[in-house]
């Protein structure tokens, strides 16, 4: 029984060894770098390349651009695209300066036309006054001191002055004086006179300055 089980053994010893070496000759030494060893089916025989699909861009008509009902009007009625798109240069910073004068200048004229009392006018004429000294000292050494505005303002500025200082001697002296040729004057008659004159030179003066452009 012993001697069976010990052939058994070397006949099975003998089987495995065989099929060991034959499994060895059939695969190769290394896989190392090889990736897949099999056999690849053949993909070609139903592979078909994809053809690029060319798009050519929608064409659509373009509108005549000189089309009248094509065409937007310009806001003309919108004060922002008047005195901004329309205007071709700024205006200058002496046009500029002379316009602030001119609502001074309306309002001295209406105080003479209303016959304010001398205080009320004297402090406008006084603010004139300063005002005007000061765009002298801006101008005076600039190509604008030979403008007609910047000529006329000024004389208009002394013209004011002295006649605001000939009211408030008038009502300082008129107690004390007969009206003769020596206070000819401050005669009342004179004075509205002379504020006649100066409101023709005022209006002279606005239109110069409104046309200063």
């Amino acid at each position: 029984m012993k001697k069976f089980k010990l052939l058994y053994l070397v006949l099975a010893l003998f089987v495995f060894t065989t099929f060991v070496n034959v499994q060895a000759k059939e695969r190769p030494d290394s896989f190392d770098g090889r990736g897949y060893v099999g056999t690849l089916p053949d993909l070609t025989r139903t592979y078909e390349a994809t053809k690029e699909q060319k798009v050519s861009p929608e064409m659509k008509p373009v509108k005549d651009f000189h089309s009248a009902n094509e065409i937007k009007p310009a806001p003309t009625d919108d004060p922002t695209f008047v005195n901004i798109i329309l205007k071709s240069e700024k205006t200058s910073q002496y046009v500029n300066d002379l316009y602030e004068f001119i609502p001074l200048l309306e309002n001295i004229y209406d105080l003479i036309e209303d016959e304010s009392n001398v205080q009320i006018f004297n402090a406008k004429v006084y603010y004139f006054n300063k005002s005007a000294e000061y765009f002298r000292d801006k101008y005076e050494n600039k190509p604008e001191a030979q403008f007609v505005s910047y000529k006329r303002l000024l004389e208009l500025s002394m013209h004011a002055k002295s006649i605001a200082l000939l009211r408030s001697e008038a009502k300082k002296y008129n107690p004390y004086l007969a009206y003769g040729s020596a206070g000819y004057a401050y005669n009342p008659n004179n004075i509205s006179q002379q504020l006649e004159y100066l409101k023709t030179e005022i209006q002279q003066t606005i239109l110069i300055l409104k046309e200063s452009n």
